[in-house]
This record gives C-alpha cells, sequence and structure tokens, in this order.
C-alpha cells in the first residue's frame, strides 16, 4: 500500500509570506508609535500622560537640579532621566525588529520581480514600485535604530530640545539664560564650570559619541551591500538585463546612504571632541 503522499508546495506561498510580513510590518511601524511610552511607564518613577506632561516634569526638576548646584541628579530628575532612557530602549528594540521584517520582506518584492519577467508589465511595476517603498522605509527604520540608541546611551542630552520648545519664561528662562553664559564663560575664559553644566557637557560629548559609533557600524553594513550588489552586478551575463539593474540600483543606492552615514559619523566625532561650542550653539537655537 503506497505511503501518503506529500502535497507539492503551493506555488502561491511565497505571496502569502509577503503578505504576512506586510501585515507584520504595518503593525510594527504602529507599535513604534504607540507601545514606547506604556512600556516606559511600567518601570519604576513617575508616569506622564503625554509628551507635554513629561516636558513639564523635566522642565521644572531641571530648573531645581541648576539651581542645586550639585552633580548629582536628584531624584525627581533622575526618575525622569530614567524614563526616557527605557523609552528609547523600547523604540530602538521596535525599530531593530522592524527593521528585520522590511529586510526581509524586500528581498522577497525584490526576488518576485526578478522572477516576474515574462508576466506582465502592471505585475512588474507594482512589484518595483512596492520594493522601492520597502527599501526607503528599511532605510528609515535603520535611521531610527540609530537615534534611539543614541538617545538610550545618552537619555538626559536627549531631553535637552525640551527646555527650548516653544518661549520658556519664569525661573527656566533664568536657568537658561545662567546656562548660556557659563558655557561662555568656559569657552572664553576656562575658568570653573558649574557642576551640573560638567555633566551636560560630558552627557552631550556622549550622546554624539554614541552616534559616531552607531554610525560606523552602519556605513561598514552599507559599504559591504554595495560592494556584495556590485560583485553580482559583474558576475551577471548580459542577458540578466533586469537583475543587472536591480544590483546597480542597490550598489549605487548601499554606497549613497553609506557615504551620508559616514558623513553624519565624522561630524559627530567631531562634535564629541570639542562638545561646548554645539551645546552653546543648541542653547542659543543655532543646533
Amino acid at each position: 500500500m503506497p505511503g501518503p503522499t506529500v502535497p507539492p508546495r503551493s506555488a502561491g506561498a511565497p505571496g502569502s509570506v509577503i503578505a504576512v510580513l506586510a501585515v507584520l510590518a504595518a503593525a510594527l511601524a504602529a507599535a513604534f508609535v504607540v507601545a514606547p511610552r506604556t512600556l516606559a511607564g511600567a518601570g519604576p518613577g513617575d508616569g506622564f500622560a503625554d509628551q507635554r506632561a513629561l516636558a513639564g516634569a523635566f522642565r521644572e526638576r531641571f530648573t531645581e537640579y541648576w539651581g542645586s548646584g550639585g552633580r548629582d541628579l536628584p531624584p525627581g530628575l533622575a526618575g525622569i532621566v530614567d524614563h526616557w532612557f527605557r523609552y528609547h530602549v523600547a523604540k530602538a528594540v521596535i525599530a531593530a525588529i522592524l527593521l528585520t521584517v522590511l529586510a526581509a520582506l524586500g528581498v522577497l518584492l525584490w526576488k518576485a520581480f526578478l522572477r516576474a519577467g515574462g508576466t506582465g508589465a502592471g505585475r512588474s511595476t507594482a512589484l518595483a514600485s512596492a520594493g522601492v517603498l520597502v527599501t526607503v522605509l528599511a532605510l528609515g527604520s535603520t535611521a531610527a535604530v540609530m537615534a534611539n540608541i543614541q538617545g538610550a546611551v545618552a537619555p538626559f542630552s536627549s531631553l535637552l530640545p525640551m527646555l527650548t520648545t516653544g518661549e520658556p519664561g519664569g525661573a527656566l528662562a533664568d536657568t537658561l539664560d545662567q546656562v548660556r553664559r557659563g558655557l561662555a564663560g568656559h569657552l572664553s575664559t576656562g575658568g570653573p564650570t558649574p557642576p551640573a553644566l560638567e555633566v551636560m557637557i560630558d552627557d552631550f560629548a556622549r550622546y554624539h559619541v554614541a552616534l559616531a559609533g552607531v554610525a560606523a557600524v552602519v556605513a561598514v553594513a552599507l559599504v559591504g551591500m554595495s560592494a556584495a550588489s556590485w560583485r553580482g552586478f559583474a558576475g551577471t551575463g548580459p542577458s540578466g538585463g533586469r537583475a543587472r539593474r536591480v544590483l546597480g540600483s542597490f550598489g549605487v543606492f548601499s554606497a549613497s546612504a553609506a557615504l551620508l552615514v559616514i558623513v553624519i559619523g565624522a561630524a559627530n566625532t567631531a562634535t564629541a571632541a570639542d562638545p561646548a561650542p554645539a551645546l552653546l550653539a543648541f542653547f542659543e537655537g543655532g543646533w
């Protein structure tokens, strides 16, 4: 008696996988926006209803910290910084998972595009358009991973833009004026620097070191992708015109993205080496 037959692999399986990955990517994109605030609030410390509440609390606690004259963050400010650290960790993890899903989805779409040579211009155009969109989204996810790793490494500096949003008034305006004068004095005379300002300068340097380091890793990966694409391009015969166009396009795209990331890394390296001028420019509204 013959054994059970194994059903043939469905020709539609790749399409089903593409659909599942597309839905998963959409769900992760929504989670990237919604989930980090909830996850950050699950840790110790105060919860915040929204970004405005967080900014208001940070402004108040920062003013108290500056007035304390010490280096150590008081518990209230330390709790806000810890909350912001958890927020960026959550966003970095979700963005990294989204990047992985988009990379897998992009590979399947471009493979389907290469197989669709004789199936009609409409299907080829749809697959190419979807492939381009997913590739751009993957680049955006990479930027999100980089930015949120930077924010997790130096959450205090990542919070600083909340101080200058809108029109600071009252005690905060006086505090920011003192910060600017302290930075200007630090740069012009090199005299004694307030302890809180030393902490800010050190953390600001760490903030830019983090992005410089992540940019170096991403640049190496992009250069490797470009090299692999050009090797594939060179190894594909003239008959594989569609494959050569895809590989050549990826080679140019990866190389261009790598160049941009290298420029970002170099700029952040320079700022990390001398952070005080950039920090002063930030508080003066030039960054």
